[in-house]
């Protein structure tokens, strides 16, 4: 099992490869799906680090594929409460993505320069305040999970 973790690997088919071929059951990659990761709120405030994270994952089709077998793949859905601190944990608490600790918990903000942090906390802070962000999204803060880009893909031999 790898949990979040195959879009900082520097060769994922090898690394996919060689957790086949050492296990003899299910293997199972929690991931996002690239095709997915921009259709969160957050690409209108800082499209650059979204872009980012779609061009660092690897594909739910590589992905099976380099495991082989057979498989599934399955949606999961994100909490409210979540605390892992990647982006699509705060869904309903866009709040929490103004402290910059919260941002680095997603490698993805490294990326990104100063001026694209500066305008998020800027844009976001407004929004905030106006109620704008709530007129368009403040339905995910009632949501009791979000089913965005975040996946599991298992494939048994």
């Amino acid at each position: 099992m790898t949990l979040f973790s195959v879009h900082q690997w520097s060769d994922v088919r090898a690394g996919l490869r060689e957790m086949r071929r050492v296990t003899r059951g299910p293997v199972a990659v929690l991931s996002c799906d690239p095709d997915l990761v921009r259709e969160f709120w957050l690409y209108r405030y800082a499209p650059e680090v979204l872009d980012t994270e779609a061009l660092r994952h690897p594909t739910v089709e590589e992905l099976a594929s380099a495991l082989g077998g057979s498989g599934t793949v399955r949606t999961v859905p994100v909490p409210p409460d979540c605390t892992d601190g990647f982006n699509e944990a705060y869904y309903g608490r866009p709040e929490l993505l103004l402290d910059p600790a919260a941002r680095q918990a997603c490698s993805a903000w490294s990326f990104v320069d100063d001026g694209v942090r500066e305008r998020f906390d800027r844009s976001l802070r407004r929004d905030l305040e106006s109620g704008a962000w709530d007129a368009e999204f403040g339905h995910l803060r009632t949501l009791p999970a979000y089913e965005g880009s975040l996946v599991l893909v298992r494939a048994t031999p």
